[in-house]
């Protein structure tokens, strides 16, 4: 009780409340969004855009190659502002002409679809607009996290989610799949009001810092974190392959509420990032956050289960419709799956980043996205759309337990 009580603590001395509360409504913001598309948008163009969202998902977490991502980590063990900040510009110089390349890609995948999918280019040509806006908003994110102004890092996200929700909805009422595109291509950019021009001019690299060493954990953690993505975007995909796009809005809506419950152990790892990197390799407090982590987190997640558990229809019914009441049995499925991600996946994930030891973080990715495709083939011909949430289901508890005996395997080797 005492180590769960000196865990909430701390995430209020990093006030890591307004992380925890802007991530809150970033997650409303997007849950009204989709739910609000899903009523507004025919079916068809859902499913479309569903398609291209899910593909997107996956580029946009490698945004940049990883370069802020390693801003986030080595910025973090860097105690020199002035280092920071020439650090900083070295990777936003470098990041964005990744970005471009990335983008270029992205908008290449359209031709696997167009022959299948009416005007699904210019839906991929409105995305790779938002995946550059996107770039900019992470690294400015990064940016405030590594100088802990987690308070103006809540600000900037309820800004972007609350004004972007706005538009959004105001232009999608009015011109439909257009309006929503332009809205949402377009909403990122508004984190340039937070974007400071110093040190962009950094062509080189400071000293102090190993050069190999920053873009292997930016190429890790890209791989990793595109490869893990993979996981919640290659199900949307498969489903309109092996499929169809009616089949893609169902499994949409089931897996909407469920996959959005980790935000709360993603809020306390957020704020609580530059500190875990600054003490990686300090054992007692890893085992002690830890140990406190469970504290909270355990009875959090039996209560929730529990209660979606029980009320399942009733919540079906409620943001949806009784069309898709029908398929709580996968909707406990999810939850109970994205609930054990708060308890090994998400944790162990975010610790092996903070500690630097990205490369095993790839490796538990590629083993869960070849489980997956695997069982996808199997499952989805003959179960459809349980087919796929038993996939996802036991692809995402495998690759937790794979972080939680990576992790254990490092803490071993502390001194």
């Amino acid at each position: 009780m005492k180590e769960g009580l000196t865990f909430l603590r701390n995430f209020l001395k990093n006030q890591g409340q307004y992380v925890l509360v802007s991530l809150l409504i970033g997650k409303i913001c997007a849950f009204l969004s989709s739910l609000f598309i899903i009523k507004l948008l025919p079916e068809h163009d859902f499913g479309k855009m569903s398609i291209v969202a899910a593909l997107f998902a996956a580029f946009a977490s490698c945004s940049g190659l990883g370069s802020h991502q390693s801003l986030l980590r080595f910025g973090s063990v860097t105690e020199n502002e002035d280092q920071r900040k020439k650090l900083s510009g070295y990777l936003l110089r470098q990041g964005f002409m990744y970005q471009l390349l990335l983008t270029l890609v992205f908008l290449g995948f359209s031709v696997f679809y167009v022959t299948k999918y009416e005007d699904i280019f210019w839906i991929f040509g409105f995305f790779s607009i938002r995946f550059i806006g996107f770039y900019f908003y992470n690294y400015i994110q990064s940016e405030l996290r590594i100088n802990d102004k987690n308070r103006q890092f809540a600000k900037l996200n309820n800004v972007v989610n609350v004004l972007g929700l706005a538009i959004l909805l105001i232009l999608s009422y009015f011109f439909q799949l257009k309006g929503y595109l332009i809205a949402m291509a377009f909403t990122p950019f508004l984190s340039l009001f937070w974007f400071k021009m110093k040190g962009v001019s950094m062509k080189e690299l400071p000293d102090i810092f190993n050069s190999k060493e920053i873009w292997q954990y930016a190429l890790h953690t890209s791989g990793t974190t595109i490869l893990s993505d993979a996981l919640f975007s290659l199900d949307i995909l498969l489903l309109g392959f092996l499929l169809n796009e009616n089949a893609v809005a169902s499994y949409r809506v089931v897996i909407l509420i469920p996959s959005n419950v980790t935000f709360l152990a993603l809020a306390f790892m957020q704020s609580d990032f530059p500190v875990l990197a600054k003490n990686y390799t300090d054992k007692n407090f890893i085992k002690n956050y830890i140990s406190g982590y469970y504290k909270v987190f355990v009875p959090v997640c039996l209560g929730i289960f529990v209660v979606c558990a029980f009320f399942s229809k009733d919540i079906l019914r409620l943001f949806f419709n009784e069309k898709y009441a029908e398929n709580y049995i996968l909707f406990i499925i999810f939850m109970f799956t994205f609930l054990m991600n708060i308890l090994f996946r998400n944790l162990y994930g975010n610790l092996l980043s903070a500690v630097g030891k990205m490369s095993l973080n790839t490796k538990a990715s590629f083993c869960s996205l070849v489980l997956l495709v695997t069982l996808s083939f199997i499952l989805v011909p003959r179960y459809e759309i349980l087919g796929m949430t038993l996939s996802v289901s036991i692809t995402l508890i495998f690759s937790g337990f794979l972080l939680g005996y990576f992790f254990q395997k490092y803490l071993k080797e502390l001194k």
